[in-house]
């Protein structure tokens, strides 16, 4: 959890990291000694789970869990991140953006968050049928109004379109 919300204060000063252009050191510390402890700390986390539950195979294994696949899924895109740096590419600039999934980790190692965002997760469904309702009666009410409405709430006997010509 420490690793987790460190990296994740990391991904929070990438952002003020363009002012820091100048500070070589602490732009080599932020983007270089720091990107890659976080990296290969989750990477031995990732495979000290693998060996303890096993890959694939058995019943509670690392991948048959959704958030252990979430877990893969980002230190994977770190590791080629980090194994590409030195390549300008925009497809590596993707991965990197990747690495802002870091704090979704958090979701994973918390029981409790996993039931909330399980349960909103579960109610999209609902709540898309509520909007939908809602969307149709805003429609309904908009197709009232205008014809209740339409072309009534002219004040003035000057049209302002006329007016606007004359200009």
């Amino acid at each position: 959890m420490l690793l987790i919300i460190l990296s994740s204060l990391k991904l929070a000063t990438d952002t003020y990291s363009e002012a820091w252009e100048d500070n070589a050191l602490v732009k080599l510390l932020l983007d270089e000694l720091l990107d890659k402890s976080f990296t290969i700390l989750f990477l031995l986390e990732m495979v000290t789970k693998i060996m303890a539950l096993g890959l694939v195979m058995d019943d509670g294994s690392y991948l048959r869990d959704n958030w252990n696949r979430l877990d893969f899924f980002i230190v994977n895109a770190s590791i080629i991140e980090l194994a590409a740096s030195g390549i300008d590419l925009p497809i590596i600039k993707i991965f990197r953006m990747l690495r802002t999934l870091r704090p979704l980790r958090f979701i994973s190692h918390n029981v409790a968050m996993r039931l909330i965002v399980g349960a909103l997760i579960e109610s999209v469904g609902s709540i898309f049928n509520v909007l939908l309702v809602v969307a149709v009666m805003f429609l309904i009410f908009a197709i009232v109004g205008v014809s209740f409405f339409g072309g009534g709430f002219w004040f003035c006997s000057i049209d302002p379109y006329k007016l606007h010509n004359k200009q």
